[in-house]
């Protein structure tokens, strides 16, 4: 079940001509259903919003916050998961055209399955991972946005299941660390918190947005965006990793190193606090 344009249907689309499926012209947001409440909404909307802008997409008149938050709860409510979900809506341009498009207009489609847990959660479970040097971010803008093509991330995650990762780490143009392959890095070294900026070709993250704003409310921590190198990983305290699905996952060992993960339980028992706050 789907809801395309509005209209809750089965999943019959066609895609011979659907843009995002030719060529990547498409744009997405994955968020977080709990208790019948989308989470960080507004990050979200604006985000999606400020994508469309910088790939010329027409943003339609009726596309409001209200209206974008309405049809992803009328799909979760139809299929009984408002409780806990995730929903992914594409974005893409309309059929027609080669790479010059013959319309900037849009269409959208909602996709939504269930969670286990509302709220988030530590796994605890062995979590190690490596870099990926096949291929390397470009440090853009359009590297900071969650568009359709994710042939890096794609490629990365076969990397991974066959060196038996549990992720692994991307880096940009000059060989530094940018993001994992589902979602963006921190690194803990004595009292600082450390995030690559996304001028670096990090995505524009929710929950990285989350975890700035919280950690620097922790005190005795200094929060920082500035290069991290892959020599700096060794030397880390800790390093966790960041999207709105998972919350926070910590990384437990990298090469030959452990980590500690005193900071990614702290962090993950306030942004608990503060959704059941809001």
């Amino acid at each position: 079940m789907i809801n395309f344009n509005g209209n809750i249907a089965q999943e019959e689309i066609i895609l011979t001509q659907n843009r995002a499926f030719l060529y990547g012209d498409g744009i997405f947001e994955t968020v977080k259903i709990s208790n019948g409440k989308i989470l960080f909404l507004e990050d979200h909307y604006f985000r999606l919003m400020a994508s469309m802008r910088v790939v010329r997409m027409m943003i339609p008149m009726n596309f409001t916050m209200e209206y974008f938050e309405e049809q992803i709860l009328n799909l979760v409510k139809e299929q009984g998961i408002e409780s806990s979900a995730r929903a992914r809506i594409t974005v893409f341009r309309n059929d027609g055209g080669l790479y010059l498009p013959q319309t900037n207009d849009i269409s959208f489609l909602i996709k939504a399955t269930p969670l286990e847990n509302t709220s988030y959660s530590i796994n605890l479970s062995e979590y190690e991972v490596d870099l990926y040097k096949d291929f390397y971010v470009t440090k853009q803008l359009l590297s900071s946005l969650k568009t359709t093509n994710k042939m890096i991330h794609i490629t990365g995650s076969i990397y991974a299941h066959e060196n038996d990762l549990a992720n692994c780490i991307l880096l940009n143009d000059s060989k530094n660390v940018v993001e994992a392959l589902q979602g963006n890095i921190f690194m803990v070294m004595g009292k600082k918190l450390i995030t690559p900026p996304v001028s670096e070709g990090a995505l524009n993250g929710i929950m990285r947005k989350q975890i700035l704003a919280m950690a620097k409310k922790v005190e005795g921590i200094e929060v920082v965006e500035e290069i991290i190198s892959p020599f700096d990983l060794q030397k880390a305290d800790e390093l966790f990793l960041t999207n709105v699905i998972m919350g926070i996952q910590p990384i437990t060992k990298y090469r030959k190193k452990e980590f500690t993960t005193n900071l990614a339980h702290l962090l993950v028992q306030k942004l608990n606090e503060s959704i059941s706050e809001n």
